[in-house]
């Protein structure tokens, strides 16, 4: 099952992962600790999937649950609650994210003498810079992220790249987003799907270059159709930037 997630393969990850949480507990003879790995990777593919809002409530619920574990046991939960940044951060509940990336980092230095947990960290700190930009605090966000490419790896880095298109988007640096945006490699993760092109016709826009706008957005907006759930924010993000840019007049 997760080899399915890790190729995209969500739906399927998620019908597996809930047929696992459901097998009673007692075949196991380990108590919750599958029920809760299964419900972890379920909830997990319908974030990647683009139905997050769907999750959120078994989310918490889950994360009540994990509350109880103790040493390296608490990783899972940490992982979770950043699943449930991403969903805050998709529902624009921006303030909120950010408060849950702060407590999960504090909670990563305490964990970090008994289990690696630096991929932990980066994700949350990326998520932490999507809620800084949702905030209008672009600076704070682009900071985030340059501090943080360097260590990061291939998969990383291109979230922090995505995380920086839109901080310098959002700054109104727009020849520095679309250099950035062109950097990227072609998403190679579903969940991506559209994220490229929607910094990068950000920009074009910006820059007054309209048809190229247009033309990278409807691409946008045909990657986030074919990958995604139709729910997804993402998805809705396409649609309100292609119309933006064939209604409105391009930022003089």
């Amino acid at each position: 099952m997760r080899d399915l997630f890790e190729v995209g393969e969500y739906e399927e990850a998620e019908a597996g992962a809930r047929a696992l949480a459901a097998v009673p507990r007692h075949f196991w003879d380990r108590g919750p600790v599958v029920e809760w790995l299964g419900k972890a990777l379920a909830t997990a593919a319908a974030i990647a999937h683009g139905r997050g809002a769907e999750v959120l409530a078994e989310l918490e619920a889950l994360i009540a649950d994990l509350e109880r574990t103790t040493g390296t046991g608490r990783v899972l939960l940490l992982e979770v609650r950043v699943n449930r940044v991403v969903v805050l951060v998709e529902q624009k509940r921006y303030a909120e994210a950010e408060a849950e990336a702060d407590g999960i980092l504090q909670a990563t230095t305490r964990l970090a003498h008994l289990t690696k947990v630096w991929d932990i960290e980066l994700t949350t700190l990326a998520n932490l810079a999507a809620a800084l930009c949702g905030q209008g605090r672009y600076e704070e966000a682009e900071a985030i992220a340059r501090g943080n490419l360097p260590r990061a790896d291939a998969d990383m880095a291109a979230v922090l790249q995505r995380v920086l298109v839109r901080s310098l988007n959002g700054q109104g640096r727009h020849e520095e987003a679309l250099a950035e945006a062109r950097r990227l490699t072609p998403d190679r993760v579903r969940a991506a799907s559209g994220a490229q092109d929607i910094g990068a016709a950000t920009a074009l826009y910006g820059l007054g270059r309209r048809s190229e706008a247009e033309a990278t957005a409807r691409q946008a907006l045909n990657a986030c159709e074919q990958f995604l759930h139709p729910i997804h924010p993402r998805t809705q993000e396409a649609r309100t930037l292609l119309s933006r840019i064939t209604t409105e007049d391009p930022p003089a």
